[in-house]
């Protein structure tokens, strides 16, 4: 990792003189990379010639474009390569010749075949860190499965615990453990970096988890409750069977919002904002495990509180007396939100061909070396004469000689 000076930090962001190499597909890894490139990192994204990243070709679409593309692969620069042949090969371990990180998802063992295994590309580049995403991880019985963000989040316990008790398990609506193994892989390579280059160790290392791993991880304490009570936790709403009350509340205008008092303070406060002080003096609402066991009691007082007043109402009463509660937003609240405009949590970038697109902003924020949305997602290939010709140095005449052998 080169050292820039204090003022390219603050322009570049925090990774600014970090190489990527990205040579994985679809979001988990990719997002991985991408989250490291708002943060300054140079991402360059390796992909099959005339096919690129299968992400390319997933919908929502607008006409031919499709709109996932432009927020998952921005502040990344594509060139194109067949890693599968000789000189595809060759031409790769040029690339991480000068990367500070490759990051895979391959199934594993893929790499090997290719003669692309760590200890060869270790050879190239002995400071080399390789990140590995896989359905299952790279040991185990189930190393070679194939792996995929749903069956993942199946295996992990979490889809077990979505839904009511008496219907069947709910997946979620969107590619959530990809998303969360995806911030793994960018915590795990910052981490991998800095033992690197902060302890000035002369090789890197290999870096590897399992889809199913990082949503596991997330389950709470899942683990301790079954290992010492025996207890498997059942499906239930919200925070159902740990705070009382909470869930889900329809006003008297049709619209829904969420609310939880997991303190004892905070449903004083709720008791006292519905004008039901009454409740303080009850045995029954003394403390969150005597609500939790008169929770249908306490669920029909607020449940009718919430129905007799407008969402408005509701989150001007609630919010004035500090009790946690939110609008349940669609995006088209989300658009219209003020404090999502006032974070820049949704920005514009350009597109090549739809001219402007709203995509997600950068997350965290920094003080000093912000991240930033630097360019736009590429079209494949884009940048194949930037890395190949100025960086690695091919004449035009090889650059065009491996384009017609199918190579790049």
């Amino acid at each position: 990792m080169s050292r820039a000076s204090a003022g390219n930090q603050e322009k570049f962001g925090p990774l600014h003189g970090v190489r990527i190499l990205d040579v994985s597909t679809m979001i988990a890894a990719p997002f991985g990379a991408t989250l490291l490139g708002d943060l300054g990192a140079d991402v360059i994204k390796v992909e099959l010639p005339g096919k690129g990243d299968t992400l390319r070709n997933v919908g929502p679409w607008k006409g031919e474009e499709p709109l996932r593309w432009p927020g998952m692969s921005r502040n990344k620069k594509s060139v194109t390569l067949d890693i599968r042949t000789e000189k595809g090969q060759a031409l790769f371990k040029r690339l991480c010749a000068k990367a500070d990180v490759l990051i895979e998802n391959f199934r594993p063992g893929t790499l090997d075949r290719w003669n692309l295994d760590y200890e060869t590309l270790k050879g190239v580049n002995p400071k080399l860190i390789v990140v590995r995403v896989s359905g299952y991880g790279q040991t185990g019985p189930y190393r070679n499965k194939a792996g995929f963000g749903t069956p993942a989040t199946a295996f992990s316990g979490y889809t077990y615990l979505q839904g009511y008790k008496d219907r069947p398990p709910v997946s979620p609506s969107f590619s959530l453990t990809d998303y969360v193994t995806g911030i793994f892989v960018a915590y795990a390579t910052t981490a991998a970096l800095y033992y690197r280059d902060v302890h000035q160790v002369p090789e890197g290392q290999e870096v590897e988890m399992g889809l199913y791993e990082s949503m596991f991880r997330m389950m709470e304490f899942l683990v301790a409750e079954y290992d010492q009570l025996g207890k498997i936790r059942e499906r239930s709403p919200g925070l159902a069977g740990h705070s009382s009350p909470a869930g889900t509340y329809q006003t008297k205008d049709g619209k829904w919002l969420v609310l939880v008092t997991s303190t004892d303070p905070t449903f004083e406060r709720l008791a006292k904002a519905m004008g039901r002080e009454d409740m303080l003096n009850d045995p029954r609402f003394y403390t969150n495990s005597a609500r939790l066991k008169n929770d249908d009691a306490v669920q029909a007082i607020v449940s009718e509180w919430i129905a007799s007043h407008t969402q408005k109402e509701v989150m001007e009463i609630l919010d004035s007396a500090g009790v946690p509660i939110s609008p349940i937003y669609s995006i088209e609240d989300i658009f219209h939100d003020p404090q999502y405009q006032a974070r820049e949590n949704i920005v514009e970038v350009d597109h090549p061909r739809l001219g402007k697109i709203k995509v997600p902003g950068v997350v965290p924020k920094f003080s000093q070396t912000p991240g930033a949305i630097r360019f736009r997602a590429p079209e494949l290939g884009e940048h194949n004469e930037e890395i190949y010709v100025h960086e690695l140095g091919l004449s035009p005449e090889e650059l065009a000689a491996l384009k017609s052998e199918g190579i790049i």
